[in-house]
């Protein structure tokens, strides 16, 4: 999917998440709400600065979106059994290499958002538990046309963390799991670590 809309577009959509009352973060639903209604409103507030300043966005982002996602617990699961062995503090090295790349690098789509109307959540539906709770979005394109977004939450001693997005039924866990855990298995994490801060490996994430 060639668009601005990738798997990491959930990190951006949920960048206030630590402006959320109590309630509202036992709430996944709630989060997803409230998230994206702040995040909108700033930036409206703020869009021809961050137009003209875009590391000002990125700032932002990378300051503000962390609290909310479960970046050790995605690691594990990218990673599979090279996560195996390894330290929390690898396991987070790891995490936020992977994030902060995203992030710089699709932080610019927000200015494309306008509207609240833009973003839709759905009913909740199936069985949801602490381990996995769903919450199903979709997002309308200017042309008329709809991209779904899974949200998968699990309830941790911090509260609700997301852990995966399903993107067009595309998992970003899944997808980049299949391109750095063979590399990690055999390089070891460490090293890709610093291959992916350095931007050694190109992450495929369309």
């Amino acid at each position: 999917m060639k668009t601005l809309f990738s798997p990491f577009l959930f990190l951006l959509l949920l960048m206030q998440a630590p402006a959320l009352s109590a309630a509202e973060a036992d709430d996944p639903v709630a989060v997803i709400n409230a998230t994206t209604n702040r995040l909108l409103t700033s930036l409206d507030e703020r869009r021809d600065e961050f137009a003209e300043k875009p590391e000002l966005l990125h700032e932002l982002v990378n300051g503000q979106v962390l609290p909310l996602i479960d970046l050790r617990y995605s690691a594990r699961l990218i990673l599979g059994p090279a996560s195996r062995g390894a330290t929390d503090e690898q396991l987070d090295a790891f995490g936020l290499a992977l994030s902060s790349v995203l992030l710089d690098r699709y932080a610019h789509g927000l200015l494309n958002f306008r509207s609240g109307e833009q973003i839709e959540v759905l009913p909740m539906k199936g069985d949801n538990t602490d381990k996995l709770t769903r919450v199903r979005t979709r997002l309308k394109l200017d042309n008329g046309s709809f991209v779904p977004i899974d949200y998968a939450f699990h309830r941790t001693g911090q509260g609700w963390r997301v852990f995966d997005v399903t993107v067009e039924g595309i998992s970003y866990v899944m997808t980049f799991r299949n391109q750095i855990a063979p590399r990690a298995q055999a390089e070891g994490i460490d090293k890709v670590t610093a291959e992916i801060r350095s931007g050694t490996i190109a992450l495929e994430t369309d």
